[in-house]
């Protein structure tokens, strides 16, 4: 720790600017780690069986009230837009669906592009530090002091190398988690989109009724057919006495 310290004191204003960036990403990482892998984490399972299950048997307001004791979750959050209209037409359906759906979007990926832009400054500031720190080194070898000049060299290279670390050191692992979260994210909305998409189709169905046969066949048109049968029928045959 204290040679990383050093390493930050030793960068100067550079390595102060990407220690901060790193820090801000730090906390930019706990509070999107703690939203997607944690509020809004929800037994996927579980849940779709318990909300069928209300559908199924119309009890549409115990769904919503289901869902509303989730709500941090985004799938709880999509059906129950998509519940809150099913008194309505399929259309009408669908389009809270796209309505919910439209809402959770920026809350999965908020903050998530000012990751991979702290990455990319932290990257930048480390060859701003070895851009500066190569002046230096050059203007030892031309202008400095012979007694001086090999100080101001070695300062001038340090300073490269300390603020290229730096930027990596806070890039990498910035990227690596972002491309996790940005992963996270993704399953997350084709839940949301799978599942809500499930609801429709339990609303839109869940009075539908399979044809009888009499209501195939109305019993008049029964009636018909049989009495064509009929006639068609061979007669029976006759015996003759003996």
């Amino acid at each position: 720790m204290q040679m990383m310290f050093k390493f930050i004191d030793d960068s100067g204003l550079v390595g102060y600017l990407i220690a901060l960036m790193g820090v801000v990403s730090l906390a930019l990482l706990i509070e999107r780690v703690r939203a997607l892998y944690f509020e809004y984490a929800i037994k996927t399972d579980e849940f779709m069986k318990q909300v069928k299950s209300l559908v199924m048997n119309d009890q549409i307001e115990e769904a919503i009230t289901f869902c509303t004791a989730n709500e941090k979750a985004p799938l709880a959050h999509v059906v129950k837009g998509v519940l809150e209209r099913s008194d309505r037409d399929d259309e009408a359906i669908n389009q809270g669906l796209d309505i919910a759906l439209a809402e959770v979007i920026p809350n999965l990926g908020k903050r998530l592009g000012y990751l991979s832009m702290m990455a990319n400054v932290a990257t930048l500031l480390g060859l701003l530090g070895t851009i500066q720190g190569l002046i230096m080194s050059f203007n030892a070898v031309s202008f400095a002091d012979p007694s001086q000049k090999q100080v101001v060299l070695a300062q001038g290279i340090a300073l490269a190398m300390n603020t290229t670390f730096l930027g990596l050191v806070v890039a990498i692992p910035v990227m690596i988690v972002y491309s996790v979260l940005h992963s996270r994210q993704n399953k997350l909305l084709e839940e949301c989109a799978e599942h809500s998409a499930k609801v429709v189709d339990w609303l839109t169905t869940r009075h539908y009724q399979p044809f009888s046969n009499q209501e195939a066949f109305p019993k008049d048109l029964q009636e018909a057919e049989m009495g064509k049968l009929i006639k068609m029928a061979p007669p029976p045959p006759s015996h003759k006495a003996s």
